[in-house]
């Protein structure tokens, strides 16, 4: 790749920013086209005339030879296009289960004990408020709440570092959503027809089938997708979990090493001989070595997010309000019982069960997230808007009850979006918040660290990684790109965080690497473990060593030193510190790099950043190990 590829006109935005800017942009939009529907909702319905409720009652049909189907805009809506809405949150939990944050489940027990608290306690207000007026049953409408408001109003509100709530909220909106859908089929359904339900199954079947197909598994997954739908909608189970059903069955997994090289060999071969043929075997090369799952959701994010989800609050929100309605709305134990039971009910749960679950010791925050925090995350939880829409018609069978109730769950969104902007503004005065592992933990020491390029290189990446993941630097080549173009003017640092769950061979790769570091190798035994990742066996890792010319009996006894372990233990607790979870983790000029790792975007960051220090050291006379004078400190 040439120098001049690299880089745009003008100087380029750090990748940390892109990103973060990005996600915000994204969950803004996303909400402002919701308020839009919402807004635009509420204005027909108020307009002279009943057009509003007439045109989403206009009916629809489908026939085919004697079999017809009638159905109406707003069922069009409500149980047709929300299966797509359902269908990615499916996606979604089934992502978060297999390879996401619901992996760590130690990580993960504070934001699930929270949901969980989050569920049953609003759902217990509801009913405390309606146990004598029949209309408890209706305690569904208050449990979910509504994820994309949710990080839209507090892209909105745009507190600093706020990294680490989006992502507790993320995790407890997933298990939010798991029991949403649970609720939705366990307890409002019309009653179970056992032979569509059982076709249904079959189907579900077929379904978990389809990835062993060799070709079509998209229009597989489609046309099994839309008969599940069918069956579904006709054993009386609400047909959009149809849609979680079948996001459920579709598999995920994490990108292979061997999809990904061998998709840049396909592009490395259509570089050098452009043809119809090599540009297909690279399309196809590049889609295989991403899951459908990841696939289908980020090409369909953008249209129900932008699309469907707008839709559906201009199909919902439309009430009349008016005096009359005002006045019922403030009598009626259904609205109040929704206005508490999301306000408070989501409030109480989620902070409680947050505080409760530290205490005890059964989990832990994660580092540099407050407990003032989760507060105002727990109050903007309350924001129930599409879930709570969506089961007014269903829950609630009196149409008047039903406006009261979504009159109820609009004012409750607004005092919940206000609850939780002054939770977290004060919060953040009295105890602002810090960022946690944005700065390099452990300054680069020459006589430790294992370190290729000169030391007073203006550029430094200092890069957390495992032997055996597929992606770090040595294994992908995007560190070599680097260091091509930068020559002398950057140097690379190398420092052990080995995952043991994914990569239980990392440990022992990395004393295999520090016990050739102790004979001055170092850098060879890595080249070579990340050429051989899945023999990493301890037999394989003293053949190695063997190989390239070592003392074996020296490299055994150092294998299992107390200074190898150390070595790599003090790395360990310094991403610790940093709260590094996954690998690689690059720091470029001594601040943490988030976003795309190949060699043009650690170029164009370390371009664009900060200056860094340069320690300037005199060369020790003796080895690594000796003496040195202190470093001399300038900026470059």
């Amino acid at each position: 790749m040439t120098a001049l590829s690299l880089h745009p006109t003008g100087p380029p935005r750090s990748a940390p920013v892109r990103k973060k800017k990005a996600i915000r942009g994204g969950d803004r939009l996303s909400a402002t086209f919701m308020l839009a529907g919402v807004a635009i909702a509420l204005i027909w319905a108020n307009l002279p005339g009943d057009t509003y409720e007439h045109f989403w009652e206009i009916p629809l049909g489908v026939s085919i030879d004697q079999m017809s189907w009638t159905f109406t805009l707003h069922a069009l809506v409500n149980e047709g296009l929300m299966t797509l809405f359902f269908f990615l949150v499916g996606l979604e939990v089934k992502r978060e289960l297999t390879i996401g944050q619901l992996t760590d489940r130690s990580r993960a027990v504070v934001p699930i004990a929270a949901a969980v608290a989050g569920l049953i306690v609003p759902a217990a207000i509801f009913i405390l408020f309606n146990l004598s007026d029949g209309d408890a049953g209706a305690w569904g409408v208050v449990i979910s709440t509504d994820t994309a408001f949710l990080l839209g109003a507090l892209a909105l509100i745009g507190p600093t570092f706020s990294a680490r709530l989006r992502t507790f909220l993320l995790t407890l909106a997933v298990v939010d959503d798991i029991g949403a859908l649970l609720v939705i089929g366990l307890f409002y359904n019309s009653g179970l027809n056992l032979l569509p339900f059982v076709i249904a199954v079959a189907l579900m079947v077929l379904t978990a089938l389809v990835r062993f197909l060799p070709v079509g598994r998209g229009f597989a997954y489609a046309v099994l997708g839309a008969a599940l739908w069918g069956a579904v909608f006709l054993s009386g189970v609400h047909p959009t979990l149809a849609g979680v059903a079948v996001a459920l069955l579709i598999p995920v997994f994490p990108p292979r090493r061997s999809d990904v090289e061998r998709a840049a060999q396909l592009t490395q071969a259509f570089r050098e001989s452009p043809s119809p043929g090599y540009a297909a075997a690279v399309t196809r090369s590049l889609r295989d070595s991403i899951s459908i799952n990841e696939r289908i959701d980020t090409g369909w994010r953008p249209y129900i997010s932008y699309g469907v989800l707008p839709l559906f609050a201009l199909a919902n929100a439309g009430v009349p309000i008016d005096g009359a309605t005002l006045r019922d709305a403030l009598m009626s134990p259904v609205a109040w019982g929704i206005v508490a039971g999301l306000v408070l009910g989501k409030f109480i749960g989620i902070t409680g069960a947050t505080w409760l679950v530290r205490q005890t010791g059964w989990g832990q925050l994660a580092p540099g997230l407050s407990l003032h925090r989760v507060a105002g995350g727990a109050a903007l939880s309350g924001i129930g808007f599409t879930i709570s829409l969506f089961l007014v018609p269903i829950a609630i069978s009196d149409p008047h009850t039903q406006d009261l109730a979504r009159v109820a769950v609009l004012a409750a969104s607004v005092i919940a979006f206000g609850f939780g902007w002054a939770i977290i503004s004060i919060g953040d005065r009295i105890a602002p918040p810090h960022p946690v592992g944005f700065k390099l933990a452990r300054p680069v020491d020459p006589h430790r660290d294992h370190i290729r390029g000169p030391m007073d290189a203006p550029y430094e990446i200092v890069e957390y990684g495992d032997f055996e993941c597929p992606f770090c630097s040595r294994a992908t080549g995007s560190v070599d790109a680097v260091r091509d173009y930068f020559g002398e003017r950057v140097r690379w640092v190398w420092r052990h965080l080995p995952l043991d769950q994914p990569h239980p061979h990392a440990q022992e790769a990395a004393q295999a690497a520090e016990a050739a570091g102790m004979q001055g190798k170092f850098f060879e035994m890595a080249v070579t473990l990340f050429a051989h990742q899945k023999k990493l066996e301890r037999d394989d890792l003293f053949a190695y060593a063997a190989d390239l010319g070592l003392d074996t009996e020296k490299f055994a006894e150092d294998f299992g030193s107390p200074k190898v372990d150390h070595h790599i233990q003090d790395d360990r607790l310094d991403a610790e510190i940093m709260d590094l979870n996954t690998t690689p983790t690059f720091f470029l000029n001594g601040r943490r790099h988030i976003g795309p790792y190949d060699s043009a975007s650690l170029i164009r960051a370390l371009e664009a950043g900060p200056a860094r220090e340069i320690h300037v050291h005199k060369k020790p006379d003796a080895s690594a190990s000796g003496a040195a004078e202190p470093p001399v400190t300038k900026k470059d």
